[in-house]
């Protein structure tokens, strides 16, 4: 083959990456934060390692927890606000021992709850029914 069908078949090849790589920036894009944070925990929910901490605080948005992992403390929160329907009606109760799943490879992305499953203690009712 000539120099010029090369060049033109690495043209091509060229042309293919760059529109695979618009493409993909393009749908990166429309994935809306809420999306992206859905999809981070359902990651970690089925991928994530199990691990133990400490829930410090809780509102009706947020939890706020620390764990160690190979004898580093972190410190870290978990927006709540799309599982509302996965916690009691008091995000007061949520306060202690939790179960959380972490990422091997950043131990710092970790969740407490999401979408399938729960590291809070199983005895804590939505809400009370009488």
């Amino acid at each position: 083959m000539s120099i010029a069908v090369w060049q033109v078949i690495g043209l091509a090849v060229l042309a293919g990456v760059l529109i695979a790589s618009a493409a993909y920036i393009l749908l990166d894009f429309r994935t809306t934060p809420e999306k992206k944070e859905r999809m981070r925990r359902l990651v970690l929910s089925r991928r994530g390692r199990l691990g133990d901490g400490t829930i410090t605080e809780a509102t009706i948005t947020a939890i706020y927890y620390t764990y160690a992992i190979s004898g580093v403390v972190y410190t870290a929160s978990q927006d709540i606000s799309q599982l509302y329907d996965f916690l009691p009606s008091d995000p007061e109760r949520l306060i202690g021992p939790v179960w959380l799943k972490y990422s091997t490879q950043n131990p710092a992305n970790s969740i407490v709850v999401c979408e399938q499953w729960s590291g809070l203690q199983q005895s804590m009712p939505k809400e009370n029914v009488q």
